[in-house]
């Protein structure tokens, strides 16, 4: 079976976010880690709906809600690591790998969407 690094990639963010939102918990944070439990582990669900997207326009519209959702991700991250709620946490590994995806997200949609014309 082909592999699909940005597949593997989301998949692997979602249980890393996972992981992230019990150690905030654990910390007493609720509300942040909980709007970042959501956003973290859609990028992923939203590219697997693109792997079976029913045409060009869907594939690329699946793929532009999941970059839309990395951003969000970089937002809660962003929150969470400026004001200190939890300080044992270095949120900078997390932001570097949301990064990446909507590096690789706006790449995939920019040539998609080139494809198109």
């Amino acid at each position: 079976m082909k592999t699909n690094p940005i597949v593997d990639k989301s998949f692997d963010f979602a249980l890393e976010t996972i992981d992230l939102y019990v150690l905030l918990v654990e910390k007493k944070e609720y509300v942040l880690s909980k709007q970042l439990l959501r956003s973290g582990t859609s990028i992923g669900a939203n590219v697997e709906e693109a792997e079976a997207a029913m045409s060009k326009k869907d594939f690329i519209a699946k793929m532009s809600i999941s970059s839309k959702e990395a951003r969000e991700t970089r937002y809660w991250l962003r929150l969470l690591d400026r004001n200190k709620l939890v300080k044992s946490i270095n949120f900078s590994i997390y932001l570097s790998k949301v990064e990446e995806l909507i590096r690789i997200l706006t790449s995939i949609v920019k040539t998609s969407q080139k494809s198109l014309r």
